[in-house]
Order: structure tokens, then sequence, then C-alpha cells
């Protein structure tokens, strides 16, 4: 038998499956990296390639084709060369709307997909699709990889036109399945649909890759010094991720004093100096490919912070406290815009690019826009099982500083649960 005809036996539930609520108060041990410990990752993988299979029937397509490293994760669990992959293909895979999924790796015995009951067929044909491998043949091997794929289509969707989604196959490739006479999609909102409802064992990996980059921020709390490069701080928290079985930062965002203010500033060898704040964003994919999306802004001492800086601080603790209670079930993006703390004085003449977005295996839709009539402002409505970040950011243009604070929160039937629990400065915090 196939062992993609039948999921509820492929993927049998466990009896007494913790709910998202448990899940939310839980973090895992550190040894769940290696041994799965109190993390059903099959359970995971199932759950995940699931909801894909549902997606991929609900828009309405036939199957979909993933080259892009994170949806082949999510779908099956793989984690091969992450980063090389996401600017040059190294693997692809195949899923019908119904039978076996095929997934296409340069060296099929590996335990890269091997192991994985996700997956129902390993081919070592694989067909270049970058140009780094392909060279002037590009054109030409990408005429193959489509018949390829067309001949999968055919075995398990039928002959004739089909709905395939792909994502970032490139040109020559989507092109060659064109000629073929397919109906080809962008599979972002196949994916987005997918990922942005969590079960309780992904919220689980959540929490530990959370609680991989509060140990961070701790190492990064007691290393401030006097005298500390920005960039040698930052480095405590890629410390913290590799020893603790993460994979890797989205970015360096860590700024010190003038820096901070525009935000989004890269760390850099500039020196932090007694009275500087320090704002990071850790940005962190961690163990299971979960991201945590969390901001936290440092006074470095000797000395207590100047009443401008707890000012700042203060007031985007309460735009954070105050938008997180907003974060209920059913409510639109419309109406979280509508009610969202609004800073007077100058201080949101320089508002962060969003007021919260989704997080999951990176950061991922839904991006909640400061106002409904932002010219890129789209709605939708927040569901249990939606983990979002909310996000603030304060400091008048033209300020010295600014203070960027953000944290992770699960939609819940009971309200919001926020996840990230790294403690705030009492010393900047006016009471």
């Amino acid at each position: 038998m196939n062992k993609a005809t039948d999921y509820n036996e492929k993927f049998p539930a466990k009896p007494q499956p913790l709910t998202l609520e448990q899940a939310a108060q839980i973090t895992p041990p550190t040894q769940a990296v290696d041994t799965e410990g109190m993390i059903d990752v099959p359970r995971m993988r199932a759950y995940r390639q699931n909801r894909l299979r549902e997606q991929i029937k609900a828009q309405g397509f036939d199957a979909v084709i993933l080259a892009e490293p994170l949806g082949i994760r999510y779908a099956t669990g793989v984690r091969n060369c992450t980063l090389f992959q996401m600017h040059i293909q190294a693997g692809y895979l195949f899923i019908p709307a119904e039978g076996p999924v095929v997934y296409f790796d340069s060296e099929p015995g590996r335990e890269t997909g091997s192991q994985l009951e996700t997956i129902d067929e390993i081919r070592d044909d694989i067909l270049p699709l970058s140009y780094m491998f392909a060279g002037y043949r590009h054109n030409e091997w990408c005429q193959n990889w489509a018949k390829q794929m067309d001949d999968l289509i055919k075995a398990h969707c039928g002959v004739g036109k089909k709905k395939i989604a792909m994502d970032r196959v490139g040109f020559h490739a989507e092109q060659a399945m064109l000629s073929l006479g397919h109906d080809v999609h962008d599979v972002g909102p196949v994916l987005a649909q997918a990922r942005k409802i969590k079960s309780p064992e992904e919220i689980l990996a959540m929490n530990l890759t959370i609680a991989v980059a509060e140990d961070g921020m701790t190492r990064m709390r007691d290393g401030l010094t006097n005298g500390i490069m920005e960039q040698e701080l930052w480095a405590l928290m890629w410390q913290a991720l590799i020893e603790n079985g993460g994979e890797w930062l989205d970015y360096r965002l860590l700024a010190s004093g003038e820096r901070t203010n525009p935000w989004q500033q890269e760390a850099s060898s500039r020196m932090i100096r007694a009275g500087d704040l320090v704002v990071f964003d850790c940005g962190m994919i961690g163990p299971f490919s979960y991201g945590a999306d969390i901001s936290r802004a440092f006074h470095c001492g000797p000395g207590r912070p100047r009443e401008e800086q707890r000012k700042m601080y203060t007031m985007a603790w309460n735009e954070l406290m105050h938008n997180t209670q907003l974060m209920q079930a059913g409510t639109s993006f419309t109406e979280l815009s509508e009610r969202r703390y609004k800073h007077i004085g100058g201080y949101g003449d320089q508002p962060y690019p969003c007021m919260a977005h989704g997080i999951g295996m990176a950061d991922e839709w839904p991006v909640i826009l400061q106002s409904p009539d932002h010219p890129q402002f789209f709605d939708g409505e927040l569901e249990v099982g939606m983990t979002i970040c909310v996000e603030s950011y304060v400091g008048q243009i033209g300020g010295v500083e600014g203070v960027k604070l953000e944290d992770q929160v699960l939609i819940t039937e009971g309200g919001p649960i926020v996840m990230s629990t790294y403690p705030f400065e009492d010393s900047l915090l006016i009471q």
C-alpha cells in the first residue's frame, strides 16, 4: 500500500494531546532537540503536511511544487543546508492534492529525508534549477525539469491542463511549465493559510526557540559593560543559538546610543558607553526551524537612565501592553489598527512599519499595518492558533535615541497568551 494513501492511518493521533493553552505554558527541555523529548515531532510533521494538503484542495490546486527550503521543511521536516538553498536550489518537492510525496535530493541516502515518514519517494534524478549548476544550459535544463514535473502530474493528477502552485523555482522553470499548458500560480497563499494555525507541538517547538533566545538575552545583559562593541555583544546571542541546537538569526538588528534612532540599523563596531540604550531584535530561527522574534532595550551602566530614556521606554511598554490585549480571536485587522495605542508629542511620527505580524517558521503572514488608510493595508481576522508578534518603536524624528520592544503572543479562545517571558527593565519603567 502506498504510504500516502490513508493519512489517518499514516499519522495516527496519540491519546490525550496537549491543548494550545497547555503548550504555551511549557518550555520543553533542551535535549528535545536531539531526543524529541516531550515534543511529538512525527505528530507535528503530520499536522503540517495535512494542513498543507487541506489548503491545496481548498484553493483548488492539483499539486504544489516547492524549492524554497522553509516550505519544504514545513511540508516534510527536511532540513538540509537551508541558508544555501535560500539562493541556490539543491532540492525540490512535489505534493499532489492526493497521492505520494516525492522529494528530489542529490544525496537520497542521507538522513535529511530518508528517515522521514512524510516522504513517500526520494529520487536522485534531480535537475539543476539554478544558473550556478546549469550555466548557459539553464533554459534547457529547466525545460527538462518541467517535463519531469509534467510526468509526475500526469501520473498522480491526471492528463491535461492542471492548476499548479509553485514557489521560487525561477523564471525559466515557470515559463517551461506554462509552455506545457499548465495553469501556474504562486504557492504563497497556500503556504500562508496552512501555516497560520499552529498545533500544540508547534507551540512547544516555538517555546523552545524562545527559551534559547532568552538565554541569549541573559548572556547579553550580563555581558553589557562599558566599552564592549555592538557586534561583540551580538555574538553572545549567536553563541546561545548554536550551543542550543538552533539554526540562524535573520538579521543583526542591535544598535546603541545614537544608532537606535532611526531603528533597523545592524550591529557595528561601535563601542557601547555607559549611559547608552542598547536595543535589539533577536529574529531567531531556533530548534526545529521555529522562530522567536522578540525585542528588548537595555541600559548600559553604571549610572541611572536619563528621564528621556525612561519616558520613551515607558511609552513603548504601554503600547506593547495595550496592543497585546487587543489580540483577541475574531478581531479584524481594521479594528486592531483603529484601536491601537497612539503616541503623542511627536513620538508617533516615526512609527514602526507594522503594529504586529505573524510568526511560525520565521516571520510570516499576516502583517497588520498601523492604519487602515495605508495604501498597502489588507484586512483579515485573528483566529485561535495564530501566533503574533506585537511591535512598538518609540523615537522622535531627529531624536537622539529610540526604544524598540516586541513580544510573541498566542491567540487562544480565552485571550492572548504572551509566550515571551524575558523581563523588562525596572530602571527604565516609570511606575
